[in-house]
């Protein structure tokens, strides 16, 4: 999991500061982080069903807030798409 440390990281760089946890960005860029965690072990592990039920309802959460971002500001969401480098 993710250290205090490496979430300040992640809010500093995607939010507006290591304070600020709210900001979409911020939670969108940390969810993108347990994310390719929780990939990584679900890969060597593949029967773990409770995993792979926290990853989907992860992916759900993190799909609501880009879906949030994208009808409030479609530039933020443009630019976090591009800098996370997601699909969409």
């Amino acid at each position: 999991m993710l250290t205090t440390e490496e979430k300040k990281d992640i809010f500093k760089k995607h939010g507006s500061t290591e304070s600020n946890t709210g900001s979409a960005e911020g939670q969108i860029a940390m969810f993108t982080q347990r994310i390719a965690h929780l990939t990584g072990h679900l890969k060597s592990n593949k029967k773990d069903y409770n995993t792979q039920r926290s990853l989907i309802a992860l992916v759900g959460k993190r799909r609501k807030l880009l879906d949030y971002l994208k009808n409030k500001d479609i530039e933020r969401y443009r630019s976090i798409v591009k800098e996370l480098g997601l699909r969409r």
